[in-house]
């Protein structure tokens, strides 16, 4: 069986925090703010990985509202949504992931996050494709007050 399922996640752009995406941190003037650490391409890769086993999104299984997972480390979310969904029978057949941001530059770091991913998914590193682009300068991320984040995450049983 072959299943597929999307995800989109968005966070706000501040000072005083890290900026983390695809499970590396970035060196960055604003980080991204949320519950855990805001790895919004990770948060988004998530969304498509449980949406494509019908297992609902990553709020259900990592609520925003719970001690356990405030400040906590998006590759350990990673991590445990890939379990759940072995925990099926799946198996990630391959991920599509976008970042939206007008800086910083992302293509430089994308070689580290798919090598970062691909080791706590336990999976190969070309199974992982990553791509950036910018808004043009239009909307949240074009005013760099946020970032988002879409995927599509294809698996099979």
């Amino acid at each position: 069986m072959i299943r597929v399922g999307m995800g989109y996640d968005v966070h706000k752009l501040v000072e005083g925090r890290d900026l983390w995406l695809g499970g590396i941190k970035i060196n960055h003037s604003l980080g991204l703010l949320g519950h855990s650490d805001a790895d919004v391409l990770i948060h988004a890769i998530c969304d498509a990985i449980l949406g494509a086993a019908n297992m609902r999104d990553i709020g259900y299984h990592f609520p925003d509202t719970s001690e356990a997972t405030l400040n906590m480390d998006s590759k350990i979310i990673l991590k445990k949504t890939v379990e759940l969904i072995s925990n099926k029978g799946y198996h990630i057949g391959n991920i599509d992931a976008t970042v939206c941001a007008e800086r910083p530059k992302i293509n430089p770091h994308v070689s580290e996050m798919t090598k970062c991913m691909a080791e706590v998914m336990g999976i190969d590193e070309e199974l992982i494709s990553i791509k950036a682009t910018t808004t043009e300068k239009l909307g949240f991320t074009g005013r760099e007050e946020g970032m988002s984040a879409y995927a599509v995450c294809l698996i099979e049983k």
